[in-house]
């Protein structure tokens, strides 16, 4: 199938990312602000992240898939190699190069907006076994509902599905589900709510893989031709959108 062009989609991927990671991060400080009990911060965090997230699906997904993370796009990729779906090996450096400087680009963004330094690395340290193993869960959680979504058909319910599996996830994991090693990396570059140590980045990266790892190993024992339905992921692309209609 025809994609749209590699440029589109390379800027459809940043833009993307960087609202996300401006979402994650803005609506941090604003609950930091309107209240000082830290569940209701993160209550507002999560349903603003999860409403953001859902959105940016639905803008976003018919130029680049809408993948905003780099697993996602691992995965896309490593699936669909045999059935010759999904993104090919120089469109997932071009993706997690965009999503990467994307998300850096969004926690700047906020950072300005609520009128604080541009870059104000984070002190928050994250660095724990648990909240290792928190990631592990919610990305693997995530990769096998994208994929399912995509090899069952209903890739069209997948922003609502995903918003609401981040939005839960802020709570069921300890980490509070940062799932994404491009967002890992921008919400080093804030020192609000959302922030993480640069010092936590890497190992929260690295579990972040391993999630990846169960994810699609889960996903390949569930749905054995999960590749199959890679052009599907996240959001199908417009061409094929306009294709089947």
């Amino acid at each position: 199938m025809t994609h749209p062009a590699p440029w589109r989609r390379f800027l459809a991927e940043f833009v993307g990312t960087a609202l996300l990671v401006t979402a994650v991060v803005g609506s941090g400080v604003m609950a930091t602000t309107l209240s000082d009990d830290v569940g209701l911060q993160l209550l507002e965090n999560s349903v603003a992240t999860a409403f953001a997230l859902g959105a940016l699906i639905l803008t976003f997904g018919p130029v680049s898939g809408a993948h905003f993370n780099p697993v996602v796009s691992a995965a896309d990729w490593f699936l669909g190699r045999r059935t010759r779906t999904g993104l090919s090996a120089s469109d997932l450096g071009g993706y997690v190069a965009a999503q990467t400087a994307g998300a850096i680009a969004g926690s700047v963004l906020a950072n300005l907006m609520f009128d604080l330094a541009a870059v104000d690395f984070s002190g928050k340290d994250r660095s724990a076994g648990h909240l290792w193993l928190g990631e592990v869960v919610a990305t693997a959680g995530l990769i096998l509902l994208i994929f399912a979504l995509a090899r069952s058909g209903r890739a069209p319910v997948a922003p609502a599905a995903v918003g609401a599996y981040i939005g839960a996830a802020y709570w069921f994991t300890s980490s509070t589900s940062f799932a994404n090693p491009a967002v890992t990396i921008g919400r080093a570059f804030t020192d609000t709510f959302a922030g993480i140590a640069p010092s936590s980045v890497p190992g929260f990266v690295v579990a972040q893989l391993a999630g990846l790892l169960v994810g699609t190993g889960l996903l390949l024992a569930l749905y054995p031709d999960a590749g199959r339905a890679a052009d599907e992921v996240v959001v199908g692309h417009a061409d094929q959108t306009a294709r089947s209609s």
